[in-house]
C-alpha cells in the first residue's frame, strides 16, 4: 500500500441502525464558498487504508444472535436485506446497480398492474410520478424566486430609507400613488424618507453612514445565519450540483434547513451590495426543492439516479427563474450541470422550466410583466463592421475570464491555506465594509447590480432621465432628450464615462474577492455588470465615432446623418454574454438565455460571434470554466466530459496493487469464517473486495462493497439462530458440504455483484477513462488471462490524469 494516505476510511458506528442513518449537514465546505471535511469518509477508497487507522474497526458483538420468529418463517437468504445498496456521506453511486435496480422495480410494477384494479392505479401513479415531482419543483423554484427578487429589492432600498405610508413599498412602489411626484423629480415623492432626513438630517454623511450600517448588517446577519445553521448554504452551489449530478453523496447540501436558510441568506446578501448575484444560488435553491419533492415519490427516494434526473429538471427550473429564460436554462442542464440526461429528463426538464416561469409570471415580481428586471427590446439592425468592436468585447470577455479564473482560485487557495479562512465572519464584515465605502460616492456601484445592467442594457429614450442618455440637442445645443439617434454626447455622458470607467475597475476587483464567501454569491450577475459597463463604454464610444466622423469608408454607406446606426445597449448586451461566457466557458445555452433577455431573434449573431471569441480566448489560456476549476480546488470526485484523455497509458500501468504494494485483499467465494471475514473487515479500510473462487485459481466470481457485507452480517446476527464467529460464509448458489456439527452457514450471495466490470491489462487508459465517464462507474477490475490482477477507482484515474498533467497527485484529491 501506499506509505502515504489522503485520509482513512472506516465506520466508527456500532449498529446497523447507525449505518442505515443519512448524515447530517454540519460539515463545512471549502471551494466556490464551501469548507468539507472529508478526513473521515472516501467516495472510492477500495484500496487505500491502514489496519490502524483509527475508526476502521467494527464493533461487532461475538457469537449468535438473539432468536427471532422470523427465521422458522423464510430463510433470511431469500429476503432482501434493509440498507444494503444504500451509500455513505461522500461516495459515489453506481450507476449501473441503480439502473438495474430500476429496471427490476419497473418490471415487478408492470407484471402485477393487471392483477387488480390497484395494482393498476399504482401503475399509472408510478408512470406519473415523474410529472408529478418535477411539476411541484417547478411551483416551488418559481414561487421562491418570486419572493426573493420581491425581498431582495425592498431590502436594497431599505439601506436607503424606507416608505412612511406603507413600510413594505420599495422606493418605486411608494412614489407610484403620490400625486406630488414630478417627471423630471419621478423618484421623489413626500411618502418616501431617507434615513438621513428621519434621523440625522440632510447631510451627505448621515446618508453615507447610514448605507454602510445597513450594507454590514445585512452581511453579518447573513453569514452569521450560514455558519450557524447551514453551512452548505453557502457559495453559488453550482460546483457541488455538478458534483452530486455526477452521483456523488453530500448529505444535506439540498436539504431543508439549507433550502430555508439560501432563502432568506440569499436576499440579505444581494440586499448588502456585496459584488454578487441570486441567479446563480437560485439553481441551489430549485434543486433543493427537488430534492426534498423527490422523497414523496418512492421511484425517486430510494434510487440514486433517478434522484438526478429530478435535480437535472429542477437545475433548468432554477436557470429559468433566474433569468426569465425556459429554453436556456433547459440547454444550461444539458450542456453545463447534467452528467446523464435521457431524453426523457429533457422533456420534464422543459415542464419544469415551463411552471416554474408561468408560476415567477403570475407573480410578477419586477412590476412590468416581465420575468427578469432588464429584459429590454431594440428595434434597430445591426451592419456587418460592427462584428468587429463585438468581437474585440469577446476578446476582453476571454481575456477576463481567464484572468478571473486564476486570481479568484490563487484567492481561495490562499484562504484555505492560511489562519484568514478561519475567520469566515472577519472576511465578510471586511469585504461588506470596502465594498459599501468605495461604492457609495459612485451612482453606479452604490445601485443594484441588476438594476444597473438594466440601465446600461436600456437605450436612450425621450423617457430616459439616466446621465448615459444626456444628449446635446442639435437645435439649441442644451442639454435635451431627444429621439434623434444620432446626436453628440453632453457633459453628462462624459461624466458618465469616467464613472463607469472607475466602476468597471472596482467591480473586476471586488468581485475576484467576494465569489468564495461564506454568504450565497452567484456569479451570472457580476461577471455580466462587468461586460456591461465595458460594452456600454465602446458602444459610446463607436456611437461618437459614427457621428463625428460619417465619412468615413467605414461608416459613409450605412450611417448617413440622422440615420439610426448605433446601439450602445446592444453593445452592453453583447459584452455581458462574452463576459459571462469567459468566466464560465458557456456557449450555447448562454447565447440562448441573452436571446430570450431581449426577445430579438436579430441579435444571435452578434451574440453567437462574441461568446464564440470569448470562448476560444478563454481556452488559450486554460480549458476549465469557474465551476470546473472550484470543483478541482475542493477535490471532488468529479470525471469532467469536456476533458480529454491523450495519453498512451495502460491499465496495468494505474491499476493497485502496485509492485512495492501488499497483495490485493479478496474474499474467496466458500472457504471463508465470519470470524475471518469479520478479521478482513477490522484490518483494511477497503470500501470493496473482490470475490474469488481460491487464492490459486485468482478467477474472478464477482465483487462485494464493504458496507454490504457489514449490514449482512448484523442483519443475520438479529433475525437467523445459530450464525457463530466459526459460521461458514459463501457466496454460492448452494452451500458447501460441512460437517454434522457445524454452525449454520451464512449465505452472502444476494449482496455479490455477480458482473462487475472488468478490462485487461493491456487496456489502452482512454478507454478506461471513456468507460468510467460514460457507465459512472465506481471501480473497475483488471485481469489477465481471465485471473484478477488489481483494481482501478475513481481516484486512481484523477490520480493519474493530474500526473499526467505534471500536478502532484497528493495534492489535489479531497482537499
Amino acid at each position: 500500500m501506499e506509505s502515504e494516505q489522503l485520509y482513512h476510511r472506516g465506520y466508527s458506528r456500532n449498529s446497523y441502525n447507525s449505518i442505515a442513518s443519512a448524515s447530517s449537514d454540519e460539515e463545512l465546505l471549502d471551494g466556490a464558498g464551501v469548507v468539507m471535511d472529508f478526513h473521515t469518509t472516501e467516495d472510492d477508497n477500495l484500496l487505500d487504508g491502514d489496519a490502524s487507522s483509527p475508526g476502521s474497526h467494527y464493533a461487532m458483538s461475538n457469537g449468535g444472535g438473539a432468536p427471532s420468529s422470523s427465521t422458522h418463517l423464510l430463510d433470511f437468504l431469500e429476503e432482501p436485506i434493509p440498507g444494503v445498496g444504500t451509500y455513505d456521506d461522500f461516495h459515489t453511486i453506481d450507476w449501473v446497480r441503480e439502473k438495474c435496480k430500476d429496471r427490476e422495480r419497473h418490471r415487478k410494477i408492470n407484471s402485477k398492474k393487471k392483477e387488480s384494479a390497484w395494482e393498476f392505479t399504482k401503475s399509472l401513479y408510478d408512470a406519473w410520478s415523474g410529472w408529478l415531482v418535477v411539476t411541484l419543483t417547478g411551483l416551488a423554484s418559481g414561487a421562491l424566486a418570486g419572493l426573493i427578487d420581491i425581498a431582495a429589492d425592498w431590502m436594497n432600498d431599505l439601506k436607503e430609507g424606507v416608505c412612511l405610508s406603507a413600510m413594505w413599498f420599495n422606493h418605486e412602489q411608494c412614489c407610484w400613488t403620490s400625486n406630488e411626484t414630478t417627471f423630471a423629480e419621478r423618484d421623489k415623492c413626500p411618502q418616501w424618507k431617507s434615513w438621513a432626513e428621519l434621523i440625522l438630517g440632510q447631510a451627505e454623511v448621515s446618508r453615507r453612514g447610514m448605507y454602510i450600517y445597513w450594507a454590514l448588517s445585512f452581511a453579518f446577519l447573513a453569514v452569521c445565519l450560514v455558519k450557524v445553521f447551514a453551512p452548505y448554504a453557502c457559495g453559488s452551489g453550482i460546483p457541488e450540483i455538478k458534483t452530486i449530478l455526477s452521483g456523488f453523496i453530500i448529505r444535506g447540501y439540498l436539504g431543508k434547513w439549507t433550502l430555508m436558510i439560501k432563502t432568506v441568506t440569499l436576499v440579505l446578501a444581494v440586499a448588502s451590495g456585496l459584488s454578487l448575484g441570486k441567479e446563480g444560488p437560485l439553481v441551489h435553491v430549485a434543486c433543493c426543492c427537488g430534492n426534498i419533492f423527490s422523497y414523496l415519490f418512492p421511484k425517486y427516494s430510494k434510487n440514486e439516479a433517478k434522484k438526478r434526473e429530478v435535480l437535472s429538471a429542477a437545475s433548468a427550473a432554477g436557470v429559468s427563474v433566474a433569468f426569465g429564460a425556459p429554453i436556456g436554462g433547459v440547454l444550461f442542464s444539458l450542456e453545463e450541470v447534467s452528467y446523464y440526461f435521457p431524453l426523457k429528463t429533457l422533456w420534464r426538464s422543459f415542464f419544469a422550466a415551463l411552471v416554474a416561469a408561468f408560476v415567477l409570471r403570475s407573480i410578477n415580481p419586477f412590476g412590468n410583466s416581465r420575468l427578469v428586471l432588464f429584459y429590454v427590446e431594440y428595434h434597430t439592425p445591426w451592419y456587418l463592421f460592427e462584428l468587429i468592436p463585438f468581437i474585440l468585447l469577446g476578446v476582453f470577455g476571454g481575456l477576463w475570464g481567464a484572468f478571473f479564473i486564476r486570481a479568484n482560485i490563487a484567492w481561495c487557495r490562499r484562504r484555505k491555506s492560511t489562519r484568514f479562512g478561519k475567520y469566515p465572519v472577519l472576511e465578510v464584515i471586511l469585504v461588506a465594509a470596502i465594498t459599501a465605502v468605495v461604492a457609495f460616492p459612485n451612482p453606479y456601484t452604490r445601485q443594484n447590480t441588476s438594476e444597473l445592467i438594466k440601465e446600461l442594457f436600456t437605450d436612450c429614450g425621450p423617457l430616459e432621465s439616466s446621465q448615459l442618455c444626456q444628449y446635446r440637442s442639435q437645435m439649441n445645443g442644451s442639454k435635451a432628450f431627444t429621439d434623434n439617434p444620432n446626436r453628440p454626447a453632453g457633459p453628462g455622458v462624459y461624466a458618465a464615462m469616467w464613472q463607469l470607467c472607475l466602476a468597471l475597475i472596482f467591480k473586476i476587483i471586488m468581485t475576484i474577492f467576494t465569489f468564495g464567501l461564506k454568504v450565497p454569491s452567484g456569479l451570472f450577475i457580476p461577471s455580466m455588470a462587468i461586460g456591461a459597463i465595458a460594452g456600454r463604454i465602446v458602444g459610446i464610444a463607436v456611437e461618437q465615432l459614427a457621428y463625428y466622423h460619417h465619412d468615413w469608408f467605414l461608416f459613409k454607406e450605412w450611417c448617413e446623418v440622422g440615420a439610426d446606426c448605433i446601439t450602445p445597449g446592444l453593445y452592453a448586451m453583447v459584452g455581458a454574454a462574452a463576459c459571462l461566457g469567459g468566466v464560465t466557458r458557456m456557449t450555447v445555452s448562454l447565447v440562448v438565455i441573452v436571446f430570450e433577455l431581449t426577445g430579438g431573434l436579430e441579435y444571435i449573431v452578434p451574440l453567437m460571434a462574441a461568446v464564440m471569441t470569448s470562448k476560444w480566448v478563454g481556452d488559450a489560456f486554460g480549458r476549465e470554466g469557474i465551476y470546473e476549476a472550484h470543483i478541482r480546488l475542493n477535490g471532488y470526485p468529479f470525471l469532467d466530459a469536456k476533458e480529454e484523455f491523450t495519453h498512451t497509458t495502460l491499465a496495468r500501468e494505474v491499476m493497485r496493487p502496485r509492485r512495492c504494494d501488499p497483495p490485493l485483499a479478496v474474499l474467496t467465494q466458500d472457504d471463508l469464517s465470519v470470524e475471518d471475514l469479520q478479521g478482513v473487515i477490522n484490518e483494511t479500510s477497503y470500501n470493496g473486495f473482490p470475490v474469488i473462487v481460491s487464492k490459486e485459481s485468482q478467477r474472478l466470481v464477482g465483487f462485494a462493497l464493504r458496507r454490504d457485507i457489514t449490514i449482512a452480517i448484523e442483519n443475520a446476527r438479529r433475525k437467523q439462530e445459530g450464525i457463530m464467529l466459526n459460521s461458514r460464509v459463501y457466496f454460492t448458489q448452494h452451500a458447501p458440504t460441512l460437517p454434522a456439527d457445524s454452525p449454520r452457514p451464512l449465505k452472502l450471495r444476494s449482496i455479490l455483484d455477480m458482473s462487475p466490470f472488468t478490462v485487461t491489462d493491456h487496456t489502452p487508459m482512454e478507454i478506461v477513462v471513456d468507460i468510467f465517464r460514460k457507465l459512472g462507474l465506481r471501480q473497475c477490475l483488471v485481469t489477465h488471462n481471465g485471473r484478477l490482477l488489481g483494481i482501478i477507482t475513481k481516484k486512481d484515474i484523477l490520480r493519474h490524469m493530474a500526473q499526467m498533467a505534471n500536478q502532484d497527485p497528493e495534492s489535489i484529491m479531497f482537499n
